[in-house]
């Protein structure tokens, strides 16, 4: 190697031990976790221990743009189209996002009915035992609730289905690059076409 450099020097010898992290509380922590996990379920019985119900929203950017996951809270519009009033949401563990937009059709019906098969498997507990008002589930839903450990209605994206098709002879003759090239050749001359056409119609009309 030429030139004027700096002559090769490394300090490779440094309190390396000094920067490292152990771990060694990684066991008790996961049982820590366990404790306070059945503390909350105690605590917070009989509402479902993941929290209130989510909807299924997209993810953004072109990247995840195809993934589905977990949103916020259900739009105003989806509340009102599954029958339920934006102030008792929240108060039977549906979140709410009044900010959000519904952009497709598919997406508010999928959420319409996310909400309507939660109300039909939904337990209201009344706020006094004696005293039952208008919602609230009868005595043999009472005795029969059960709390729901982990999540609750989980999002699961469907596998596109697949047919099978036997390749024919026509099939295996069609050249599918010579298609599209010729598509796109009419796709540009269009204009063209058409303009040539009309004026062929005026000169035969003359």
């Amino acid at each position: 190697m030429k030139h004027n450099n700096v002559i090769p020097n490394g300090h490779f010898k440094k309190h390396w031990q000094n920067y490292i992290k152990t771990w060694f509380n990684q066991p008790a922590r996961k049982t820590r976790r366990r404790a306070a996990r059945q503390e909350k379920a105690v605590k917070i019985f009989p509402r479902p221990t993941a929290g209130p119900l989510r909807p299924i929203v997209h993810g953004q950017t072109l990247k995840y743009n195809m993934k589905v996951r977990a949103g916020r809270g259900f739009s105003l519009e989806e509340l009102k189209a599954a029958g339920v009033p934006k102030k008792l949401a929240p108060t039977i563990g549906i979140a709410v996002d009044h900010r959000r937009r519904n952009r497709s059709l598919e997406g508010l019906q999928a959420n319409v009915q996310r909400l309507k098969t939660y109300k039909k498997k939904l337990v209201v507990f009344p706020r006094r035992v004696n005293k039952f008002k208008a919602g609230d589930s009868t005595l043999e839903e009472l005795a029969n609730a059960t709390q729901v450990q982990g999540s609750f209605m989980p999002i699961t994206r469907e596998a596109p289905s697949f047919e099978l098709v036997k390749v024919t002879e026509e099939m295996k003759k069609f050249k599918a690059y010579g298609k599209l090239r010729i598509e796109r050749t009419n796709a540009r001359h269009v204009g063209v076409r058409a303009k040539r056409a009309a004026e062929a119609e005026k000169e035969e009309k003359k």
